[in-house]
């Protein structure tokens, strides 16, 4: 390309880069739109799955399903201002958690004591914020209790098609969520069964001094997933995290709570199953995983020795004196004789990469094992004990003899000088014997000290050896 030409090719880039910084992002992949991830990892040694940051149960963890939803609030009497205050807050709580629109759920709210008001209908808000406002403009009746003629409202007047709420034929869930803080003062039992008869699926939450029975009377089967019941107002907001689990399509994945030990894969629609990581196998139990024996498999290629690791993985060895090729996989003889497994008593001789013999030390020779070292001259081992001369007899015998101009002595190993002992015999007279005695005996002292100092000393080379 000449430069004339890569110049206009650069002035059409830069025209064209404000144009590129306008596009939308890339469209996700097929797995992307199908919701399809790998959440919630776990390593074989057990860490923990991956859970979404604070708020992230709101935003893309929970995608809510469509409802028809009432909420059946008592303000009667024994609901404090504040308290009332409360139940707005748990009410807008639960209407965060939700996809609020004519399409989505839709809200109504039905304020009941000893008379009964519905405060807006299922049509009457399709926009999320407008709905909280409503909520929070809702002022407490302060009479009675009559929990019975609230259910009865709702079930004729509320879930309605002219109220707001769809037919039979779309499939929309009827639920409606009842909080009360005291004892029905009417019959709840004959209307509640009524209501839970024509499709309304019924959640009872008691605070403080609520019946029990009553509650388990209104709320739906099973009732250890439709009964709530909190000490105080103050502490009913935490139950609205336990209906955004009921009424969203949760991704265990993201929350933690799948379970699986190694790899949890979302499947949508709050379904999910579990895989294992590589090596490994998933249990009878569909959550844990148990690691392959790839070496019983006979799929490892080690040429002689396969070794499972802990990880699911494998290694090669080899046997004593091979060591391991570069591959990993295949293995050399090594020098046996370096790695001191040759078994020879003295010396080895490599003969070659994966040969050895044996060899004896001086004086000795090798036995039928070819191994091992027998002594066969006693003189060339230095432990005779000999002064001057070691004679060899034969293979495991000898005797001592002494340099010219000396005599072997009584002892068989030591030498005295000969021209020494006569001078002293001639030149000290009558005396002269008894200090040749002396001189004969100082001197023998000293050659069996000597050679006791000499066979102790070759002795212990010997044992050394």
């Amino acid at each position: 390309m000449s430069s004339v030409a890569l110049a206009r090719h650069l002035q059409a880039l830069l025209l064209l880069w404000p144009l590129l910084l306008l596009l939308p992002p890339a469209t996700p992949g097929p797995l992307a739109r199908t919701g399809v991830r790998r959440l919630g990892i776990r390593g074989p040694g057990g860490s923990p799955g991956l859970r979404p940051p604070p708020g992230a149960r709101g935003a893309g963890v929970c995608k809510s399903r469509p409802l028809d939803l009432v909420f059946v609030i008592d303000s009667s009497r024994s609901v404090r201002p504040l308290e009332f205050t409360k139940v707005k807050t748990f009410v807008s709580r639960i209407i965060d958690t939700l996809e609020i629109g004519a399409a989505d759920t839709r809200v109504a709210v039905v304020n009941y004591a000893s008379t009964v008001k519905i405060e807006f209908q299922l049509h009457t808000y399709s926009e999320k914020q407008a709905l909280k406002q409503a909520v929070a403009r809702i002022k407490p009746l302060s009479t009675g209790t009559m929990s019975g003629l609230a259910i009865q409202t709702t079930m004729e007047e509320a879930f309605t098609v002219e109220a707001g709420a769809r037919g039979p034929t779309s499939n929309i869930p009827k639920v409606a969520i009842i909080v009360t803080d005291g004892r029905p003062q009417d019959q709840v039992n004959e209307v509640a069964a009524r209501a839970r008869a024509s499709g309304i699926e019924l959640y009872a939450v008691g605070v403080d001094r609520a019946d029990m029975d009553s509650l388990k009377m209104m709320a739906s089967e099973p009732l250890d997933e439709h009964v709530f019941y909190v000490e105080t107002y103050g502490v009913i907001e935490k139950l609205s995290s336990r209906f955004q689990e009921t009424f969203c399509a949760l991704d265990p994945c993201m929350l933690g709570t799948h379970q699986c030990q190694h790899v949890c894969v979302s499947d949508g629609d709050g379904r999910h199953h579990c895989e294992c990581s590589q090596g490994y196998t998933l249990n009878a139990d569909k959550k844990t995983c148990s690691v392959i024996d790839k070496c019983a498999l006979n799929t490892h290629e080690c040429e002689q020795i396969c070794v499972n690791d802990r990880t699911g993985s494998y290694h090669c060895e080899c046997y004593e004196g091979y060591s391991l090729n570069a591959d990993r996989k295949t293995c050399a003889a090594q020098d046996k004789c370096s790695l001191g497994t040759h078994g020879c008593q003295h010396i080895c001789v490599n003969d070659g990469a994966e040969s050895h013999h044996c060899e004896c030390f001086e004086g000795y020779s090798l036995n039928a094992d070819k191994k091992t070292c027998s002594v066969h001259n006693k003189c060339a081992l230095g432990t005779h004990g000999c002064q001057h001369i070691c004679v060899s007899d034969g293979a495991a015998s000898y005797h001592c003899d002494c340099f010219p101009g000396y005599t072997l002595n009584e002892d068989k190993r030591t030498c005295s000088d000969i021209e020494e002992a006569r001078r002293l015999i001639s030149t000290e007279g009558t005396c002269g014997c008894e200090a040749t005695l002396v001189f004969q005996e100082k001197v023998s002292s000293s050659l069996q000290r000597l050679n006791t100092k000499h066979i102790l000393f070759w002795t212990k080379l010997q044992v050394n050896e």
